[in-house]
């Protein structure tokens, strides 16, 4: 059936319509801009020596887990006991595993606790390595009046050559920084300096721990 003129005329530009309607959405969606994101780094200023005598030995640093609800790259602020946020707009350059990782290898091996402290990417085993698992690690923003940077941690230090894989030491630490204002610049500076006093304790630790006679019998890497 042949449409009358006026009513294909209708059609037609009915379908113009709609075809530069979409086009319009189109073009909106791609000229829209990325959101802008902040990103931030735990850099902990670099450590005194924490022995007058560096232990005999080599300690490779493992892996420091975060817990699930932190382990995103997102900074994460505590409203409430049970409200958390993640900010989509502000967060950690990498994951805050490799991050928190890769830090502790840098600072701890500045701090000269052992011989020689290698990275968790070293291709070569530790006669010594150390563990990690991060509780805590948020801005607490809970008491409006005061809030902090909090950074909670857990290490275990394994003899590297026992294939039990029992911890031989280990140790808690937390540190509560406070906060000169709510914004992320703030509260990373306050994260940063948080993980720097925790790791400035696992090395007094570290440095001061007694361990059984056996295992100070020097470094005995290998490559595996």
């Amino acid at each position: 059936m042949t449409l009358p003129c006026c009513a294909l005329a209708r059609s037609v530009t009915l379908r113009a319509l709609i075809a530069a309607m979409v086009g319009l959405l189109a073009a909106c969606g791609l000229s829209r801009p990325a959101p802008v994101k902040q990103t931030y780094l735990l850099q902990p200023q670099p450590p005194a020596q924490a022995a007058n005598t560096p232990r005999q030995g080599t300690l490779k640093v493992g892996a420091i887990a975060v817990a699930a609800q932190f382990r995103g790259k997102d900074l994460v602020y505590r409203e409430t006991d049970l409200k958390y946020e993640a900010d989509f707009y502000n967060e950690f350059f990498v994951a805050p595993s490799a991050m928190l990782t890769e830090s502790a290898a840098t600072w701890l091996a500045a701090a000269r606790v052992f011989n020689d402290v290698l990275p968790s990417s070293a291709n070569a085993n530790g006669d010594y390595v150390l563990e990690g698992f991060v509780s805590e690690l948020y801005g607490d923003y809970r008491d409006a009046a005061k809030p902090a940077a909090l950074l909670s941690a857990k290490f275990f230090l394994i003899d590297g050559r026992n294939v039990s894989g029992v911890p031989v030491w280990q140790t808690e630490l937390t540190q509560r920084v406070a906060l000169s204002g709510r914004g992320p610049d703030q509260l990373a500076a306050a994260l940063s300096s948080a993980w720097a006093a925790i790791l400035n304790d696992l090395a007094r630790q570290l440095a001061a721990v007694q361990l059984p006679a056996k295992e100070l019998q020097g470094s005995t890497r290998q490559q595996r």
